[in-house]
């Protein structure tokens, strides 16, 4: 059985959407919530090589606004910092099963995580 891992917070809307999307088609979900237990270093790499560090963020958001990270000229170290520090600085969910990666509500991209048509 397809094992998929969801990073994402139990209040987040599209955190939820994943996570009904995925037990609709009875796919084993682990929910790592993001307010509970940060990311690791290595995780969050594995997204950032995948879609940048700025795809990572959400921009529209109102943590990133709030941050004042839309006028802040920081380096990524420091930008990585604060993702750790702040998860809802990031685009939920982040969605990985094996090697498939997918950041936000992207239920084009979790229907080919699941190899459906």
């Amino acid at each position: 059985m397809q094992s998929v891992q969801i990073f994402g917070s139990k209040n987040s809307q599209e955190t939820r959407a994943a996570e009904r999307f995925f037990k609709e088609r009875r796919t084993q979900i682990h929910l790592v919530d993001l307010t509970q237990k940060p990311l690791s270093p290595a995780e969050i790499k594995r997204f950032v090589d995948r879609f940048g560090l700025l795809g990572l963020l959400d921009t529209d958001g109102k943590a990133y606004a709030d941050s004042g990270l839309k006028y802040l000229k920081i380096s990524d170290a420091e930008l990585l910092g604060k993702i750790e520090q702040q998860p809802k600085l990031l685009r939920l969910p982040l969605v990985r099963c094996g090697k498939q990666l997918s950041i936000g509500r992207d239920e084009k991209a979790w229907i080919q995580m699941l190899g459906e048509s």
